[in-house]
């Protein structure tokens, strides 16, 4: 199996687990990162594997995207930002329609694009340590390519409060409003994982992925219309003088004042 840098990925039996390895960085999602996740996607949906699982090193699941990366980001053109807009629309699209079941193992923090990645996956199991939240807003950026799924997935008016507010919510509310399928003591989400996995594994590989397909066909039209608007949204975003102010209130942890 391939080596990578930011992720870790293993077999064990027919379940595969993809593991975000950056813990340093509380597994923030670097270019690298999504494009060996987009990798190991691929490389699941041709492997022997009937389920994936999705998990996080260290004390969080995922704090979305490392904003280091937007250091830079006067010196890069509304192409190198399309670019970068379109990657995780792939990354997020990958995951949606891979054709086995996937799980997300939620043990502690998941913002914004780990939010996102949460919420794409088939089935979200958290723990009482997990929290969530689409924070994007409070530094002037949008969270674009993930709020079409999040509106599929809890409706839209959860979807607004979350997105607009850009408030943490705890793993009770996330159950409540259908963002994750339960909530698990923190020593037992290993077991859970475990055992949702193999009811998974004992159903028809066939009948799975054929369903899994049908349901995704059901949104295809309306979720391509909508991530094309996304990426669109999402790279204007990264050029506007809210997301600058933004990102320099956030390296210099003040509050930020924004332009009228």
């Amino acid at each position: 199996m391939k080596n990578y840098s930011t992720i870790l990925v293993a077999d064990n039996g027919l379940v595969r687990t993809v593991t975000l390895d950056r813990p340093e960085r509380r597994n923030a999602m670097t270019p690298e990162m999504q494009l060996e996740l987009l990798a190991a996607l691929e490389h699941a949906a041709s492997s022997a594997c009937r389920v994936l699982v999705l998990s996080g090193a260290g004390d969080a699941f995922c704090s979305g995207l490392d904003l280091t990366a937007f250091e830079a980001i006067h010196d890069k053109t509304l192409i190198e930002h399309r670019a970068d807009a379109e990657r995780i629309a792939r990354l997020f699209l990958a995951l949606y329609e891979l054709p086995i079941p996937t799980i997300a193992a939620v043990h502690g923090p998941a913002i914004a694009g780990g939010a996102g990645l949460a919420t794409i996956c088939d089935f979200a199991l958290a723990t009482q340590r997990a929290k969530f939240g689409f924070t994007e807003v409070r530094i002037g950026f949008i969270p674009a390519v993930v709020s079409a799924f999040l509106a599929l997935k809890i409706g839209q008016r959860h979807a607004i409060d979350l997105l607009f507010t850009g408030r943490l919510i705890d793993a009770d509310e996330a159950l409540r409003i259908g963002l994750v399928n339960e909530v698990v003591q923190p020593g037992k989400l290993a077991h859970r994982v475990e055992t949702l996995a193999e009811s998974l594994i004992a159903n028809s590989p066939r009948a799975l992925s054929t369903t899994k397909r049908l349901i995704a066909a059901q949104n295809k039209d309306w979720l391509n219309v909508a991530i094309v608007a996304a990426i669109d949204a999402s790279a204007e975003a990264r050029t506007t003088e809210d997301f600058r102010e933004g990102l320099a209130a956030f390296f210099a942890k003040r509050k930020p004042v924004w332009p009228k």
